[in-house]
């Protein structure tokens, strides 16, 4: 009988705790988004990383704990970006991957500065991808300007032709400006992460076609990544 207590006891317990973490973990996320609102921010970009956790089977304290992350990213993007009319959704989120990447807010503002309002979201892309190879964001900044000058498609295939380059350097990021990898039968095209020219990188609501959950997002989905990973 004493048993049946004290085991009924803990069940209460145990449930009780459950439920203590799924509220807690519900603030959590209720608190990112508004703070994401609050700030200006399209709550889709928070609303799609809870959706992608929950399609995954992730845990909601790992997937409050990404939202909280990609929020303060998404704050941090937003502001790097402050002072344009024209900032969308899309600049947001791989402005947000290129924070989580090691990108500073100084380093981003000066891409998105040196960028021509159609090649923004492509240019912050690869840039963060550059990073996310190994590269110092100071060199990748001067990689991806030096890109931007000799039009779309050196842009799009930055990454690509680093990473060949890097590959026969003995995996040595290239120096700024370097343009190794061409010519040389290296991957050609952007990857995955970097959007090709002309194409958009809008995040979708929850329940429409899913963003790329690849590094935020971010978004290209930019993105970014997985909530399991972040």
């Amino acid at each position: 009988m004493r048993s049946a207590f004290i085991g009924a006891a803990l069940l209460t317990v145990f449930v009780r705790a459950d439920a203590a973490m799924a509220q807690t973990t519900q603030e959590r996320i209720d608190a990112a988004t508004s703070h994401a609102r609050e700030a200006g921010i399209p709550v889709t970009l928070l609303e799609s990383k809870v959706a992608e956790g929950k399609a995954k089977g992730i845990p909601m304290d790992r997937i409050a704990a990404a939202v909280e992350r990609r929020e303060v990213a998404l704050e941090k993007a937003s502001q790097a970006l402050r002072g344009r009319s024209d900032v969308g959704a899309a600049d947001l989120s791989v402005g947000a991957d290129a924070i989580e990447s090691g990108v500073s807010a100084a380093v981003l503002k000066a891409i998105a500065d040196s960028a021509p309002r159609d090649r923004r979201v492509v240019a912050i892309a690869a840039l963060t991808e550059l990073v996310r190879e190994g590269h110092v964001p100071e060199a990748a900044l001067e990689q991806v300007k030096d890109a931007l000058k000799r039009g779309p498609d050196a842009l799009a295939n930055l990454p690509a032709q680093a990473a060949a380059g890097q590959s026969h350097s003995g995996g040595q990021p290239n120096t700024p400006g370097s343009n190794a990898g061409q010519g040389r039968g290296g991957a050609q095209g952007p990857p995955a992460s970097v959007p090709a020219p002309g194409t958009s990188t809008e995040p979708t609501k929850p329940g429409g076609k899913p963003a790329d959950p690849g590094k935020p997002t971010s978004t290209p989905a930019p993105s970014g990544r997985g909530v399991s990973g972040r």
